[in-house]
């Protein structure tokens, strides 16, 4: 591996008896990248094979071949880091575990282009730039605005490419508290309903038909009832747009103060939906066990679960 004009030139020698597919090839030798980066390199005319420029990433090698492999160095981004407190739960040399709080938006969008976690990360951690995409760095999943609890970030190329892996695998657990206006069909159980983007309104998504929208899978189980409410705790197999919401909506238990996908008329004082991610447990790069991280339930929560306590 030698610098070359800013950017850096890798080279390999491929030595397998059989062969095999130029991307997965890289991928594997090269796991500071992600394949999809890798694939990204190859069909910018960015790899060569024996001095031949290669652009289709299923290209087959053959035992002796030489491949050189130019990696640009990261886009500048035109992120303003900002010095906005952030709540860390955990942080080491490749990642930080945020607890989110509700009404702060993860990574700038059209309407919110400052105020974002990304500008609040980029000041705590500047060595991050870049890291996982220009506009999103270290962003490895997301929670809406108006959700609060445990976000990941990464702060390495390394570390976001692992932790996007656990995520696809789905060898992690998250688990959330949500409060729910009335009560699911049975005290626990799963849902598997497909999520897409609703046909009728563009900036909302929608349980659709099988094969129309994207796999998602909810468990859920009863943790109190009340007389019009119930506390769940919900355990996210998959990560879908708003899938808790439109999965509780599904069974008829929307989430309380859900003002998308649940009542127009809020059944408890509270100012955003009752939603958070309490609990994640996933093996961290470099560690062989796996560790859980808790964050606890805000204020403004809190104070709705003791009025219904007060209520009973």
């Amino acid at each position: 591996m030698r610098p070359l004009n800013n950017e850096i030139e890798v080279i390999f020698r491929f030595d397998e008896e059989e062969s095999e597919r130029l991307d997965k090839f890289l991928a594997r030798s090269h796991t500071e990248l992600s394949r999809s980066r890798i694939q990204a390199l190859i069909e910018g005319g960015l790899v060569t094979v024996d001095d031949k420029v290669i652009t289709k990433t299923g290209y087959a090698l053959e035992r002796g071949q030489q491949v050189n492999m130019r990696v640009p160095a990261p886009e500048p981004s035109n992120l303003i880091p900002e010095s906005i407190p952030l709540d860390v739960i955990f942080e080491n040399d490749d990642l930080l575990v945020i607890n989110k709080p509700a009404g702060m938006v993860v990574h700038p969008a059209a309407g919110h282009s400052s105020g974002t976690v990304v500008h609040a990360a980029l000041a705590h951690a500047p060595e991050m730039e870049g890291v996982g995409g220009v506009q999103r760095p270290g962003i490895v999943h997301r929670l809406d605005k108006d959700t609060s609890g445990l976000l990941l970030i990464a702060k390495n190329d390394k570390a976001h490419q692992w932790l996007q892996s656990r995520f696809k695998q789905r060898s992690l657990k998250k688990v959330y508290l949500a409060l729910v206006d009335g009560a699911p069909p049975t005290p626990s159980g799963r849902i598997e309903a497909p999520i897409g983007r609703d046909p009728a309104h563009r900036k909302q998504m929608a349980i659709l038909p099988p094969g129309k929208g994207r796999e998602a899978f909810t468990e859920y189980r009863t943790l109190e009832s009340f007389e019009k409410h119930t506390l769940l705790e919900v355990n996210l197999l998959t990560g879908r747009t708003h899938q808790i919401r439109l999965h509780m909506a599904f069974l008829g238990c929307p989430i309380v103060g859900d003002g998308i996908y649940g009542h127009r008329k809020v059944s408890l004082p509270i100012r955003r939906q009752f939603l958070h991610a309490q609990r994640l447990t996933i093996q961290l790069p470099g560690e062989k066990s796996q560790r859980t991280f808790e964050a606890p339930l805000p204020a403004d929560l809190q104070k709705v679960l003791d009025l219904l306590h007060a209520e009973r």
